[in-house]
């Protein structure tokens, strides 16, 4: 009987050692994305004899996501996003901008409509972290505008929460391919864009942000 035993016990370990790394290929991913950044959140600040609308242009972004499926339909993943989207002033029948990017690393929890792996994976997406936002552009003496607000060369680190959808679609038993977008919600950065007293600026930036990509399963 212990003989029987143990030869069970072999021969179960033998299986798992030998199904673990198909299970396992299936658990984590990593791919690369590119795609748009979008503003639809500008915010008015009042200077002593003239107001302006300030915020961000839209631009472009890109990034990579380490993802790791811990169940069936519930999985997680690191993302870092960068995006390049300048400063502007909009007000008086005047425009500027100022060179602008931004970097976005958060954590998603994914909540997908179907099973590890069917091939084609609906989901939505919610988390948070941080984002970096950073002026690029060349200061000057005097900017338009300046009266309201200044568009300043410096960085300014703020929280971020972050919503997302999306679907992946397998490309074999390892590739896949990604489409969604996410809204990145954080403090309106009030250092990088200045209000010159007795202006101010708060509530919350809005940045909607689509994106596709390619990426491996392992």
């Amino acid at each position: 009987m212990g003989r029987v035993m143990r030869a069970s016990f072999a021969g179960l370990v033998g299986v798992l050692a030998l199904s673990a790394p198909a299970a396992f290929a299936q658990k984590f991913e990593f791919g690369g994305l590119g795609g748009g950044s979008f503003h639809f959140t500008n915010k008015d600040i009042r200077g002593l004899r003239r107001s302006a609308s300030a915020g961000f242009k839209n631009g472009f972004s890109a990034g990579f996501i380490v993802g790791h499926n811990m169940y069936q339909h519930v999985g997680g993943e690191f993302r870092y996003t960068y995006q390049r989207h300048n400063l502007k002033l909009e007000g008086s029948n005047l425009t500027t901008d100022f060179g602008g990017e931004s970097h976005a690393i958060h954590y998603d929890f994914l909540v997908h409509a179907t099973a590890r792996n069917a091939p084609v994976r609906p989901y939505v997406a919610v988390g948070g972290g941080v984002k970096l936002f950073r002026g690029t552009g060349r200061e000057t003496a005097v900017q338009p505008l300046g009266d309201v607000a200044i568009l300043t060369k410096t960085n300014e680190l703020l929280g971020m929460v972050s919503f997302g959808a999306g679907v992946k679609v397998a490309l074999g038993s390892r590739a896949w391919i990604r489409v969604d977008v996410h809204d990145y919600l954080s403090p309106f950065p009030k250092e990088v864009i200045t209000p010159v007293p007795p202006g101010s600026v708060s509530g919350w930036l809005n940045n909607i942000v689509p994106m596709a990509g390619i990426g491996v399963r392992f």
